[in-house]
């Protein structure tokens, strides 16, 4: 960016730290911080190894400098300030989650799109830790990025002092990797009668077992069930390789009998026993692939990383990072609710065509000099596409 749309850009987001109200990490004083500024140049660097001793010195410093981007370590150090790592001491860390929109599968056809795919991949994660792990809702902090997806910093003290290792168990666990349908589909000796052979029978987890054992029963009886009384049922479930008409049929006839559902339940096989394992297989690793949780695993399992300050602006977007509860997630609306520059028309220059949905409205610009709404101005220049005033 020139110096022009350098100066404007530092300008509001000084206007804007002048009375925001930023969401401090526990123990912030024992944090790292670092900070990104805005430069005329193609090269940023960032400033860090900064430690800060109280609430009133940091929000001075981020008045002062308007940093573009402001980050704070997940872990706590003894001497956060040490210009040096191996001189921090490190105490703990907060477990992150990262969920970075534009790396999830499948195609995106706006930005919009893609903050949407982001926010229903979070709300799979959340499901993982406040169903599977039993974190309680005040240890689980929501954030929206401001950029391109959320995070989710956890500070309930059992996870503080876990080491790398062990962070990367916990991604493989919500992304289903090394998931073992063997441990699921399994069997169990029975003893017989006096005078009779034991037998092993097959066994499946209930829905009320925890882990994934009761995600898949719950997915499996909710999609088949479904399935059964749809009038393309027979036509979707020969599309899983290795259906036929026949095995269609079987599953459709018993996904239709409630005793049968409710036997499954409660992890009764018995009716799925003439289904072959490898159709069953099939189905099951669909919705394994629907459930488990799509997030950035070195992010998680860095535990000197920094992370975005919750209430500062992104860089990249003029956006706010956005603290939100848990109840707020779901209805948040990124290109609405973490706008927060107005309406004032701001002459600049398109340097290339660009679109984005913001405020609910849909804007295409065209290149050339033309005048746009403020927050759309920021948005357009923190994103490279326009320049400050008319030349």
């Amino acid at each position: 960016m020139n110096e022009k749309t350098r100066a404007y850009l530092v300008s509001k987001f000084q206007e804007y730290y002048s009375q925001a109200e930023l969401t401090l990490p526990p123990e912030f004083t024992s944090r790292e911080w670092g900070f990104i500024e805005f430069t005329s140049g193609q090269e940023t660097f960032m400033k860090r190894h900064r430690d800060f001793g109280s609430q009133g010195e940091l929000y001075d410093y981020m008045r002062g400098i308007a940093p573009a981007h402001a980050y704070h370590s997940v872990a706590y150090y003894e001497y956060p300030g040490a210009p040096k790592m191996n001189g921090k001491n490190w105490l703990k860390a907060d477990l992150i989650f990262d969920i970075d929109s534009d790396h999830l599968p499948g195609s995106i056809n706006s930005y919009a799109d893609m903050l949407e795919k982001g926010k229903r991949e979070t709300l799979k994660l959340l499901d993982f830790l406040l169903n599977d792990f039993g974190f309680d809702e005040s240890d689980v902090h929501a954030v929206f990025s401001g950029g391109r997806g959320y995070h989710f910093h956890i500070t309930d003290p059992s996870v503080l002092s876990l080491g790398s290792p062990e962070r990367r168990e916990i991604v493989d666990y919500v992304s289903s990797k090394g998931l073992d349908l063997d441990r699921i589909f399994t069997k169990k000796e029975v003893t017989g009668d006096a005078g009779t052979e034991s037998a092993k029978i097959a066994v499946f987890p209930s829905e009320d077992d925890g882990g994934w054992g009761g995600k898949i029963n719950r997915h499996l009886i909710t999609y088949l069930s479904s399935i059964a009384g749809r009038e393309d049922g027979l036509e979707i479930l020969t599309g899983f390789d290795g259906v036929g008409e026949k095995t269609a049929s079987k599953l459709i006839d018993l996904f239709k009998d409630q005793t049968q559902i409710t036997a499954l339940k409660q992890g009764k096989m018995e009716g799925l026993s003439k289904i072959n394992k490898n159709v069953l297989a099939a189905i099951v690793n669909q919705g394994i692939a629907e459930m488990a949780a799509c997030v950035d695993e070195p992010v998680t399992a860095d535990i000197k990383r920094l992370i975005r300050l919750p209430g500062s602006l992104h860089g990249k977007s003029g956006m706010k990072v956005t603290a939100l509860s848990i109840d707020e997630l779901e209805t948040f609306e990124p290109l609405n609710d973490a706008v927060v520059f107005g309406d004032k028309s701001v002459k600049l220059k398109v340097i290339k065509p660009f679109a984005v949905q913001m405020k609910r409205n849909d804007h295409i610009f065209e290149e050339g000099v033309q005048e746009v709404p403020e927050y759309a101005a920021v948005y357009l220049m923190c994103r490279g596409v326009a320049e400050y005033g008319s030349n």
